[in-house]
């Protein structure tokens, strides 16, 4: 079993297109340093999520989290939860 840590954005109502490109800036810095496993948007727009590796504990998974520029700019409510991962089997 691996622990990962799944990180769920929720658009506010008043929330901002201009921080999309720096969120992704952000992502892209985290698939640098080996920290993020998986990203997506819902496909409805509501919001999106990443999945966090490499990371020492939930306090270091929410402290990366509070950096994203959808926390810092208070666009999205994001939560933060230990996923502990395991491989599918096909059957």
């Amino acid at each position: 079993m691996t622990i990962r840590y799944l990180v769920v954005a929720m658009r506010r109502p008043d929330f901002d297109e201009a921080v999309v490109a720096p969120h992704l800036a952000f992502l892209d810095d985290l698939r640098a340093r080996g920290q993020l496993a998986m990203t997506g948007g819902f496909a409805d727009r509501s919001g999106g999520a990443y999945v966090l590796e490499n990371v020492a504990d939930l306090a270091h998974a929410q402290a990366i989290v509070a950096a994203d520029p959808l926390a810092t700019s208070g666009s999205s409510d994001i939560t933060v939860h230990e996923w502990n991962t395991r491989q599918g089997s096909a059957g």
